[in-house]
């Protein structure tokens, strides 16, 4: 129940929706002749598209996101595992179009691959199932494509043990931590676009497995003075707003219904 209900409160939550429905009732309120109500919600879509499109709400919510944890020192010792997290595959376009497809956060995909050519002795995990809300059992999980792509890209068969069940982060955590079974003292990163990680390591805590962040997938230079420019195109603005309102909103339920470990997690 709680997955379903937050992919439909999402449809409607989702700030590039939100904007859009408020200025459609302005539109339909000042059709209906209900002049004062219209301009005020049109007004106020504009402000917030200008706001969240071109203006710097976007890369404010999302560096503080992504500047919450860095990623590890080079010279870092070799960990026991890596995890990576679900997400990065257009599971979608895998199904219609029968290729394998990256999404935005395709950066988690080949960061897989680096960490698994760089430390060859690591125990890799890749964790995801389908997303797809109406339970369609005949749809690849995600975990498929993975394996998929890491061996089209020359890894070896069964280099990386895959979590098929999951469909959201808390259910990455537990049920990765009950495939692996961590023993104390043990090291492993866990992979993930740069905004998902401090929910994400939360989570893992919580879950009772230690890991270390290892962030991928960028959308911001990490430098504030860079937040305030606008050189930016609307649709990457609405983009950064969604994701990192979506992370926002994320860490404030987890929160809540005690699925993460603190409402803003830290090094």
């Amino acid at each position: 129940m709680f997955y379903t209900v937050s992919k439909v409160f999402w449809l409607f939550a989702a700030p590039s929706n939100f904007i859009a429905l408020t200025m459609l009732a302005g539109i339909v309120l000042l059709a209906l002749r209900r002049s004062r109500a219209g301009r005020f919600l049109v007004f106020a879509g504009v402000g917030l598209y200008l706001a969240c499109g071109p203006g710097p709400v976007g890369p404010f919510l999302t560096i503080l996101l992504e500047n919450r944890f860095p990623r590890p020192p080079a010279d870092m010792p070799e960990p026991d595992g890596v995890i990576v997290l679900g997400g990065a595959m257009d599971d979608s376009m895998i199904q219609f179009r029968n290729a394998l497809v990256l999404g935005p956060s395709g950066t988690r995909m080949t960061e897989a691959v680096a960490l698994a050519l760089r430390y060859p002795k690591a125990r890799m995990v890749f964790t995801g199932g389908s997303a797809d809300i109406a339970g369609n059992s005949r749809k690849m999980s995600e975990a498929e494509a993975a394996r998929r792509l890491f061996e089209s890209l020359g890894l070896p068969p069964g280099r990386f043990l895959l979590e098929d069940r999951s469909r959201n982060t808390w259910e990455n955590a537990v049920f990765t931590r009950n495939l692996v079974q961590p023993k104390p003292g043990e090291r492993w990163l866990l992979v993930t676009s740069a905004t998902h990680i401090p929910r994400s390591m939360g989570i893992f805590r919580q879950a009772g497995f230690d890991v270390i962040a290892w962030p991928a997938h960028y959308y911001t230079s990490g430098r504030w003075e860079d937040v305030p420019v606008v050189t930016r195109a609307s649709s990457d603005g609405l983009t950064m707003v969604d994701v990192s309102v979506r992370e926002w909103i994320g860490l404030v339920v987890y929160w809540l219904t005690g699925k993460t470990s603190a409402l803003f997690p830290a090094p």
